[in-house]
């Protein structure tokens, strides 16, 4: 089993969903990501996307927009993320997954870019403007080096879309909570909730949700239902408001800590 799915298998036994928090790679330098991304790990995150800084991050609200041209000013680059991951692999094992656009992977050699990855540790990719359609140019190379690609789903997906992505998925789904980006809008859980126990019933990878959570009420809304629970704009604003000052892990320490407690209060609930 892979790390992601030995992780979820876990989590499932305990009844817990997932804490997945997001933060842009380089943001502010590499090696404070190197840091945060340990401080994650040890104050409750199940698994952690890793953004990969991109010029022109569509999906992405002002928060996450900031941060990558944080990250790009401060050097960091698809292949300083992998070199990353290389070193994080020494002592962290929490699962990585990649989230980014497909422009840098292109520039870069799929075949090249999926044994590098494979190779630094990373155990899956999420990419936001690769329609699934098309991940046939990226898709063989990924399997062929065990890295899961993450399907996204939004409430705009047709129904049998939805059911054929999910049908096909690996390693967990992520469901968009909303239409627009992140950051820019509060999470309506109830508005999501049958959308999401809907989607479970057509896969066997976990579900998780992302876009709009920012609290601990909302992490817990959210986890009644779902498999994993996505945190980035959030997480991120911390960041750019610590940058690197003392004050920037224990800031974060306490804020995963926070989310992940709550998490673990809906063990043994009926969720």
């Amino acid at each position: 089993m892979s790390r992601i799915d030995t992780t979820f298998a876990a989590l499932k036994q305990k009844n817990q969903p997932a804490l997945i928090p997001f933060l842009t790679a380089g943001d502010p330098d590499l090696a404070t990501t190197a840091e945060l991304v340990r401080t994650l790990a040890e104050n409750g995150a199940d698994l952690i996307e890793l953004g990969v800084p991109f010029s022109d991050p569509m999906a992405d609200g002002p928060t996450i927009q900031a941060a990558s041209e944080r990250a790009l000013a401060a050097g960091a680059s698809l292949e300083k993320v992998l070199q990353l991951v290389t070193e994080l692999r020494q002592d962290c094992q929490v699962p990585l997954v990649l989230m980014g656009y497909y422009n840098p992977i292109f520039r870069y050699g799929v075949e090249r870019f999926a044994k590098a990855a494979a190779a630094a540790g990373v155990d899956g990719l999420l990419l936001v403007d690769l329609p699934p359609e098309q991940t046939d140019e990226i898709a063989p190379a990924m399997q062929a080096n065990g890295l899961a690609m993450i399907t996204l789903l939004a409430p705009t997906t047709p129904p049998e879309r939805m059911r054929r992505l999910a049908a096909a998925a690996q390693g967990y789904l992520y469901y968009v909570s909303m239409t627009g980006v992140t950051g820019t809008a509060a999470i309506s859980p109830d508005a999501i909730r049958n959308a999401v126990e809907d989607l479970k019933g057509m896969t066997e990878v976990p579900v998780g949700v992302g876009f709009g959570i920012t609290t601990v009420e909302d992490a817990k809304a959210v986890g009644e239902f779902a498999d994993g629970v996505v945190v980035g704009s959030a997480l991120v604003k911390i960041i750019a408001e610590y940058g690197q000052s003392e004050e920037l892990l224990p800031r974060v320490g306490q804020f995963i800590a926070a989310l992940k407690q709550g998490l673990v209060e809906l063990a043994g609930d009926a969720r």
